[in-house]
């Protein structure tokens, strides 16, 4: 796909899509979901953060469609949305490790 293929409103939703990786909590709980599903306890205690703050992270990541949910019981679960994200993390971790090589 090349510049005249895409729309203005695509442009934006790429911005809206990036920006939410521009955070630190956020790409901890990412990162820390590539190994699989994790509740918000225990997010919060790698973290080190409280779990209301976690919990708004992953609404924030639920609502752009990065992270899914999965209630169990009076706990829920959260993991990547697909391999897409986990393959933009790495990519993106390859990238840096690349600039201080």
């Amino acid at each position: 796909m090349n510049f005249e293929n895409i729309s203005e409103e695509e442009f934006q939703d790429l911005s809206d899509f990036f920006k939410v990786f521009a955070d630190v909590t956020r790409l901890k709980i990412l990162f820390l979901l590539q190994d699989g599903e994790r509740s918000v306890n225990d997010l919060a205690q790698l973290i080190g953060m409280g779990q209301s703050a976690i919990s708004q992270q992953l609404k924030l990541l639920r609502t752009t469609r990065l992270v899914r949910a999965r209630k169990e019981g009076r706990s829920v679960y959260y993991r990547l949305c697909d391999d897409h994200i986990s393959r933009i993390l790495e990519t993106g971790r390859e990238h840096n490790d690349e600039l201080y090589q």
